[in-house]
């Protein structure tokens, strides 16, 4: 095939990503884990992902090592069966409409769906602007 036969644009890969793009990236990262977190409770099958670090050994020499990854569940029980879901962002809980910060659940069954109902909707940015005054709360945390 030559180039000539093939349509040719100035497009460059843009280097740096929106702060929106960077956000909803780490909300639905953590969003999916969480759904497999749920999948795993649902089975009764045990959720233990992996990460590597790093670590220095007592020469000085470093190797990487395969970690078990906490995951907190972002649900909790209220009356018995039915669970309250909270969407974070970091350690901040998002408030999901005025003065309601977490989704009623009927039951463990309908976790996953409604954890997938959220994801859509932080892909369309209907929680940017919860995410960006989370974001910038936990950035104050950090300044002396």
């Amino acid at each position: 095939m030559k180039l000539s036969q093939l349509k040719l644009t100035a497009a460059k890969k843009p280097t740096v990503a929106s702060e929106e793009h960077r956000r909803r990236s780490k909300v639905i990262r953590r969003l999916h884990e969480q759904i497999a977190l749920a999948r795993a409770t649902l089975s009764n099958t045990p959720y233990a992902p992996s990460r590597n670090r790093t670590i220095k050994d007592a020469d000085g020499t470093r190797r990487v090592v395969s970690s078990v990854k906490r995951v907190k569940a972002w649900w909790f029980d209220i009356d018995g069966n039915r669970l309250a879901l909270t969407v974070r962002y970091g350690s901040q809980v998002l408030e999901l409409g005025k003065g309601k910060f977490s989704v009623d659940v009927p039951d463990v069954s309908h976790l996953v769906p409604t954890l997938e109902l959220i994801v859509e909707a932080v892909r369309e940015g209907e929680l940017d602007t919860q995410m960006a005054n989370a974001a910038t709360l936990l950035r104050k945390g950090f300044k002396r």
